[in-house]
């Protein structure tokens, strides 16, 4: 079939995979570094404990086979050794239905491991990662061109991702229609990056020119992709451009970063293709049946995009095939955190010598500049934004962080930038406290060094200790 193939876009498929798989590694290297302290055996949100009330049809995965920390270690870093491979074009060297295996390997790993992260992996981010590699896989390698049909629904998948980020913002918050947002969001957003002071401090008319550009590019631009060349290169370059304008106003995991990696397939980049074979029958009849597939399932998300109660981030199917997608349908104008302290006194006061606990990505000490972490994904500092939010979003996991903060746990106090006590020595109590936080002015800045300022609101935790330990003679 003449068709089927489109010869044109096999260095868009070249840049694309290579992309596709040094995200795959981030993240495979973020879930092998931290799962200890957030998933693991004594974590604070258990996958023993998980796996003995969920059934492996509603959430597949490798671990319902069985689980150990050091089981899932070594998925993890397979996963990331299988990622450095196809970065480095492993795929290439393979026949071709053995490249489809290849990349369908780190989809299944990271499948393994999103199906039990619960709401560690709740992000929008994680089954886009998903949705995507799995499409990939059938892309082929250098002994076929690229399926015009795989082409196709990884531009469907960018569609819905901007275009279902538009809709949330025109049905949500009337700062989007007012074109007022962006005068809150880069001081409210949950992890500022180091030019997101900057950012906010940028004229207010300018802040509505954003906004009104980012309704086109997310609402307009996206029809375009399915126009000629090379009217959709212009609308994909023109999405790029836009990603990387929000990675540098802060940090949001690989969420730009894989939109830039979808853009990137729609872009036909000059460059002679190779000559290379007709594409064999039985891969036009597996990429075809796949791409029924994924069009039946794609119904879901469309009645979610035209439905008045959009709803953002969620999965259809235990697969992650076909999701929805959107962000910040609100905007929250005031910015909270929460800030953890130890003592060691047996006897807690106001008084006593609080020391607090330092984060690496989450505001703090309001001397201390944001900085850039994305693509690598902080996850307790994410949840930590959501905590100060409200309490009901910790309820699972707070309690337990406490806990190993008042144990000392090593695993835990790694997701940290710096605990105030050190090894051997844990504190006797720990609070948390809620305070909030507003940038500071540029007259501030230059007085007194500090890009925040904080004022205190409430207690948050009232000073807790482990239970069953005795007072220090």
């Amino acid at each position: 079939m003449d068709w089927f193939t489109a010869p044109d876009y096999w260095l868009s498929r070249l840049v694309f995979q290579r992309a596709l798989a040094a995200v795959y590694l981030v993240a495979f290297l973020t879930a092998a570094l931290q799962f200890r302290a957030l998933l693991g055996e004594r974590g604070m949100l258990p996958i023993p404990r998980y796996l003995a009330r969920a059934r492996f049809r509603r959430a597949p995965s490798l671990f319902h086979l069985h689980y150990s920390d050091r089981f899932f270690a070594a998925c993890a870093w397979t996963g990331c050794a299988v990622s450095a491979a196809l970065l480095a074009g492993a795929d290439s060297l393979l026949p071709l239905w053995a490249g489809i295996l290849l990349w369908l390997v780190p989809w299944a790993l990271y499948l393994s491991i999103v199906n039990v992260g619960q709401t560690w992996y709740a992000f929008g981010w994680e089954s886009l990662l998903l949705e995507t590699g799995f499409l990939a896989a059938f892309l082929g390698n250098g002994e076929v061109a690229p399926p015009v049909v795989v082409l196709f629904l990884l531009r469907w998948i960018l569609f819905r991702v901007e275009f279902g980020a538009g809709l949330i913002k025109m049905r949500g918050d009337a700062c989007w229609r007012r074109l007022t947002c962006l005068d809150y969001h880069h001081e409210t957003q949950p992890m500022p990056g180091p030019l997101s002071w900057f950012f906010h401090h940028l004229p207010k008319p300018l802040h509505r020119v954003e906004v009104a550009a980012n309704h086109v590019t997310q609402l307009v631009v996206p029809v375009l992709l399915f126009t000629p060349q090379p009217i959709a290169s212009a609308a994909a370059a023109l999405m790029i451009a836009t990603q990387l304008w929000l990675v540098l106003s802060g940090n949001f995991s690989w969420l730009n970063w894989i939109t830039i990696v979808l853009a990137l397939s729609a872009l036909r980049l000059p460059a002679t293709a190779p000559p290379v074979p007709p594409a064999p029958l039985w891969y036009e009849v597996l990429v075809l049946a796949v791409g029924a597939l994924l069009l039946f399932l794609s119904h879901r998300p469309v009645v979610n995009m035209v439905s008045r109660r959009q709803v953002m981030n969620r999965s259809f199917d235990p697969l992650h095939l076909v999701n929805t997608y959107g962000a910040f349908g609100s905007v929250s104008r005031v910015r909270y955190e929460v800030v953890i302290e130890g003592t060691l006194d047996d006897t807690p006061r106001p008084d006593s010598d609080w020391r607090e606990y330092v984060f690496k990505g989450k505001p703090g000490d309001p001397h201390r500049w944001p900085r850039q972490f994305a693509p690598y994904h902080l996850r307790l500092d994410w949840l930590m934004w959501f905590a100060a939010l409200s309490p009901a979003y910790a309820g699972e996991w707070f309690g337990g962080l406490v806990e190993r903060l008042l144990e000392n746990d090593r695993d835990t106090l790694r997701l940290l930038r710096r605990s105030p006590f050190p090894p051997g020595t844990p504190p006797r109590h720990v609070r948390a406290r809620l305070f909030r936080y507003r940038y500071t002015t540029w007259r501030e800045l230059r007085e007194t060094g500090a890009c925040w300022e904080r004022t205190f609101v409430r207690e948050y935790l009232p000073p807790t200790r482990l239970a069953g330990v005795a007072h220090r003679s």
